[in-house]
């Protein structure tokens, strides 16, 4: 699941603490860095766990208009959402549950916004169709899931205030783990059962190495990747720059020479929407010419063996040097 846009993201946090922290430990910067990903994956199991605390508050609810209903003599309250067929096989799930057992489940003391999601979701259009509808398949009560988590959960800034109070790790952490549970979702096959596979936390060891090597090589060789910046743009004065940009292309740099698979376009375009993620409004365009400069330096003085397109025309507000936007 932790896929490295989310390391990018946490990479870009961890460096730019490690030199403003004036406490350069490497090693424990590195675990702690390990550690905030780690924290990304536990986000999204609480976040499949809220599915099943909202389905277990609409069967509290159900179980009561039941009872009242048999006292009344009316007609029985439709149960379709409360045992939804797709939250039953992610609340039996062994991989979810076996989380649950070893890790404290946040939404026992939050019941206060389970339930105003749960009165939000069985308000909505979206659950009043799931509940008039005579189709009654496992897509179906699936497919009502993705919908109301969009609709509900993704883009909630009360929720996201709450896990921000959980845990601060989980800051930046919700927009990129909230494709990941839509994704585990669709994913869902009925024919499973309990044994449906959860997304991993690495798809595999390299994904973990990549971390580790683009955070230590960052660190290790920030004097060197200055220098280059400086080669490849003789006319720009860094103590004019964001202190976040030189840090952003520190990281570039470190992807380009450090993993010769990854080609050099793709490393621009991620790191240059994380400068207009976390620094000047401006970083994003100047950025981009400052990196686009420094690769093909790096190329051209043999310290990288990678291929570039020819150089294109670059407007004019990217090759100038900003105004002094110092950010500390």
């Amino acid at each position: 699941m932790i896929n490295r846009e989310l390391i990018r993201i946490k990479a870009v946090q961890l460096t730019y603490a490690y030199f403003q922290n004036g406490n350069h430990n490497i090693d424990n910067a590195e675990k702690e860095l390990l550690f905030s990903l780690s924290k990304a994956y536990h986000l999204y199991n609480c976040l499949l766990l809220l599915i099943v605390a909202i389905t277990r508050m609409a069967r509290k609810h159900t179980d009561i208009a039941v009872a009242k209903a048999e006292r009344e003599g009316k007609e029985m309250p439709s149960q379709k959402f409360a045992f939804n067929k797709f939250a039953v096989q992610l609340e039996e799930n062994r991989m979810l549950r076996t989380f649950a057992e070893e890790q404290k489940n946040i939404w026992e003391d939050k019941t206060e916004i389970v339930k105003k999601l749960y009165t939000q979701m069985e308000q909505s259009e979206t659950y009043r169709n799931f509940m008039e509808t005579e189709e009654d398949g496992y897509e179906v009560h699936r497919e009502v899931w993705r919908k109301l988590y969009k609709q509900f959960i993704q883009n909630n800034d009360e929720l996201d205030a709450i896990l921000e109070e959980v845990s601060l790790y989980w800051n930046d952490d919700k927009e990129v783990v909230d494709t990941f549970v839509l994704k585990t979702i669709k994913r869902f096959d009925p024919k499973t059962n309990a044994k449906q596979e959860l997304l991993p936390e690495y798809t595999d060891e390299e994904d973990k190495e990549y971390a580790r090597k683009l955070f230590r090589a960052t660190i290790l060789n920030a004097e060197q990747y200055q220098r280059y910046m400086t080669e490849a743009s003789r006319n720009w004065d860094f103590s004019r720059l964001a202190y976040m940009d030189v840090v952003v292309m520190q990281l570039a740099i470190a992807e380009m020479l450090t993993f010769p698979n990854i080609p050099v376009n793709v490393t621009i375009n991620e790191y240059v929407e994380l400068a207009k993620l976390y620094s000047t409004p401006r970083s994003g365009s100047y950025i981009n010419g400052m990196l686009d400069a420094i690769a093909r330096h790096l190329i051209s003085s043999g310290k990288m063996r990678k291929r570039m397109p020819a150089r294109q025309h670059v407007k004019q507000e990217v090759a100038q040097q900003p105004e002094d936007e110092t950010k500390e």
